[in-house]
């Protein structure tokens, strides 16, 4: 549980950008619709070459701090510094500007979210045990989700404008991340796994990596799971005010109960993980969220008793999205480093962390575009033709359900499984002990790709080392 604090900020700071931050730029501070889905599209694009580069230098840290629990210091004041720039924003500010400080604030998120993720990765390493911590660390994010949206439904009761709520959001994240962070530092200890000598990553093998085919089905997945709830964020307030017929503070509840779902669906999509394995796992959950949003036009305008019930269904399956992706992740970086014999973790996980980048920067972009040509008004106040909202309603329904669909149906025929991955953690404890008492290491890999009854006759794998 201290070790998931590090969720709280994160998961705080994905929402209020996600939902709330376009819009406060649009209406409040007075950059145009189409300036600010490009400026989120630009810093996404410039953004992506980023996350492998850091997750690479990552792997190959050693410190007396650790690896990854370096790197977590590192990033939290390259974070609040880019947040407290964002959300206290003076009315006028250009284009450049936004781009400037979404630039530094993902380079700061994506320190925090790839030393976490890797990190836990380390810590969980059994098949089912990082189903769980992965849970575990989803729920606790869905608390810090819960907790920045409450802030401007608290802020309003105060007699606070929207635009001071969405400040009251930043205040709020630069407040949590320094204790958070601090918590995670204190108390949670990391371990190095020994690497075999003379193994270097290159760079050409970068593409290796995604090309592999539990990987490319991972990347691809998560690439859809993604895109879905981001094209849906970024048009949630106008769908949910305009179509459905809530105030913004109505709308706030139902997105308040769909992230509290998640404090559910997170551990108990990964205890179904544990039953039927991830990626089934995975498939139930977007075949449940699919049929979900097939309802959400059919919530009575302004309804709040009947509103909750379709989102707090989509909140509890989309929870399971990111849980199963990591976790498959974290066993895909067990098999490279049994093959490669050094710590790929960052990478792989700098890898997932790229496909939300580019999900989020075409769900923002592509959205925000379509509403300017159809004629969609965002700014505070206006009112829109029918046609206009038809549009919107459509975008914010049709791509969602056909993305995440996909997503789900990538999981079809997926190979790491849980007893090859019991097979694949066997290797890796042998060599790892063989390696630490400078001992050789025998290959047991006759087994990894069938069960079977012939007797397999040790080969040495990894001579001893002397000092």
């Amino acid at each position: 549980m201290a070790f998931a604090a590090t969720s709280l900020p994160l998961s705080a700071v994905t929402i209020a950008i996600a939902v709330y931050l376009p819009k406060y730029f649009a209406s409040n501070i007075g950059v145009s619709l189409a300036a600010v889905g490009s400026a989120f599209a630009i810093v996404r694009l410039i953004d992506i070459p980023l996350d492998p580069m850091l997750g690479m230098v990552m792997d190959r840290t050693r410190s007396p701090w650790g690896r990854y629990r370096l790197w977590t210091v590192v990033g939290t004041p390259i974070l609040m510094l880019a947040v407290y720039m964002l959300f206290m924003a003076p009315q006028g500010v250009s284009t450049g500007y936004l781009i400037a400080w979404l630039l530094i604030m993902y380079v700061g998120f994506s320190i925090l979210h790839l030393s976490h993720s890797a990190w836990a990765s380390t810590l969980a390493t059994s098949y089912n045990e990082r189903a769980r911590v992965f849970g575990v660390m989803t729920a606790v994010g869905v608390v810090g989700s819960a907790l920045v949206l409450l802030t401007p439904l608290l802020l309003n009761e105060l007699g606070k404008t929207e635009a001071e709520g969405v400040q009251g959001m930043g205040w709020f994240v630069l407040g949590l991340t320094p204790l958070a962070v601090a918590l995670v530092v204190w108390r949670t200890p990391e371990r190095i796994a020994p690497e075999v000598h003379g193994s270097h990553f290159k760079f050409k093998e970068y593409l290796g990596l995604i090309t592999r085919p539990e990987m490319a089905r991972i990347l691809l997945a998560d690439l859809c799971l993604a895109l879905g709830p981001g094209w849906m964020s970024a048009l949630y307030l106008f769908f949910f005010t305009d179509s459905r017929g809530f105030t913004t503070g109505e709308a706030s509840i139902l997105l308040l109960v769909y992230i509290l779902a998640g404090f559910a669906g997170a551990p108990l999509m990964g205890r179904l993980a544990t039953r039927i394995s991830k990626h089934r796992a995975a498939i139930v959950a977007s075949l449940g969220y699919s049929c979900v949003l097939v309802t959400l036009m059919a919530i009575p305008k302004g309804s709040m008793l009947i509103g909750v019930i379709p989102m707090f269904i989509a909140g509890f399956f989309a929870a399971g999205f990111t849980v199963l992706t990591r976790a498959m992740t974290a066993d895909v970086s067990d098999e490279v480093r049994l093959e490669q014999g050094k710590e790929r973790a960052g990478l792989l996980f700098a890898l997932t962390t790229l496909t939300n980048k580019v999900a989020g920067a075409f769900s923002i972009f592509l959205t925000f575009q379509v509403l300017a040509r159809t004629g969609y008004d965002a700014k505070a106040g206006a009112v829109n033709t029918p046609e206009a909202i038809r549009y919107m309603e459509l975008a914010y329904l049709i791509g969602p359900i056909v993305f995440v669909t996909i997503g789900g149906a990538c999981f079809v025929g997926y190979k790491l499984t849980a007893e090859r991955h019991a097979v694949i953690r066997r290797e890796l404890e042998a060599r790892d002990a063989a390696l630490a008492d400078d001992q050789p290491f025998y290959d047991e890999a006759a087994i990894l790709e069938s069960v079977t009854t012939e007797p397999a006759i040790p080969t040495p794998l990894v001579e001893p080392k002397r000092a």
